[in-house]
């Protein structure tokens, strides 16, 4: 392909670009990579090493994207998004990104869906086994039932609406277990100089008052109780032409836990999404996702090999 240029991820410039050509690659059984969110909230998000953005790589057909390779969490996972049609490609991107992006202490993977079969094969020829698999449940609206009500004691605060710091403390908690100690003198703390609350409190606060491009926060289900305090978060980005509704994340703080908080939220996504078209809701790996009603499965296949240190 004499056509083909590359050149490196601009995070400024080319997310508009990269969410585009995800859309329009979408497969419903990821056989192209994964869908858009995936990428754009990782990017948003504080939990993302952006260090290394940089050796994120387009593959260019004039000014059509033919594939993208990425990293996520951690950042010596690869992902690859491939349009089809430019399957001969995938050598040269399984190469890039097994000499090129980052690996430390030996660790370097690609994270594949078994329909990507051209870069399967690729890591397959370069000596990638599959060290692990996994699997993420989705809920599929045209053959579900997804209608869990939602307790009693409990009620629905507008996004629109929210209390950053509410939502701040939500995220603590219903993300951290705990284990990060009380949300307490929050103020203090995040005028001072413990960078964890500041990270919590402004990301949170950065997201609310300008979010991310694509973000579809209004489609957020955030769930109060009786106090007024914050107990679930289920977020939501809705993609249209894609017919998706791509949950993340979501999040129930541990004193709530076990109370139908999180069925309830997704039933509601479930409920107010039906109309709009949702043809598939993502959900995650855990029992709890098939045990309420999501029906199909996403396959992750995760390739490594022994590095050269």
């Amino acid at each position: 392909m004499n056509s083909i240029t590359t050149r490196q991820f601009q995070p400024l410039s080319d997310e508009g670009r990269v969410w585009d050509f995800m859309v329009e690659v979408y497969a419903e059984d990821w056989s192209n990579g994964v869908p858009a969110p995936f990428f754009e909230y990782a990017l948003a998000s504080a939990w993302l090493d952006k260090n290394y953005l940089f050796m994120d790589r387009l593959w260019l057909d004039g000014d059509r994207v033919a594939a993208f390779a990425f990293y996520e969490n951690p950042c010596t996972d690869v992902f690859v998004n491939l349009r089809p049609g430019y399957e001969a490609l995938a050598d040269e991107i399984v190469e890039y990104g097994e000499t090129r992006m980052p690996c430390f202490d030996g660790e370097k993977a690609f994270v594949l869906f078994p329909g990507q079969t051209a870069l399967i094969e690729a890591v397959q020829r370069r000596g990638y086994v599959v060290a692990h698999e996994e699997e993420d449940r989705v809920f599929d609206f045209e053959t579900g039932a997804l209608d869990c009500p939602l307790p009693k004691g409990f009620h629905l605060i507008d996004p629109a609406g929210c209390e950053p710091e509410k939502l701040a403390r939500c995220f603590w908690r219903g993300f951290g277990d705990d284990e990060r100690g009380p949300f307490e003198n929050w103020a203090e703390r995040v005028t001072g100089d413990d960078w964890t609350a500041q990270r919590s409190y402004y990301g949170v606060l950065g997201e609310t008052l300008a979010p991310p491009p694509h973000a579809t926060y209004e489609h957020n289900v955030i769930i109060a109780d009786e106090t007024g305090e914050y107990a679930c978060f289920s977020g939501m980005w809705w993609v249209p032409e894609n017919r998706l509704a791509y949950m993340e994340p979501l999040c129930t703080v541990p004193g709530h836990r076990g109370k139908g908080l999180a069925a309830a939220a997704l039933s509601i996504h479930a409920r107010r999404l039906r109309p709009l078209g949702a043809r598939l809701m993502t959900g995650g790996g855990s029992p709890f996702y098939a045990h309420i009603g999501y029906n199909r499965q996403i396959h992750w296949l995760h390739w490594k090999k022994e590095q050269t240190k």
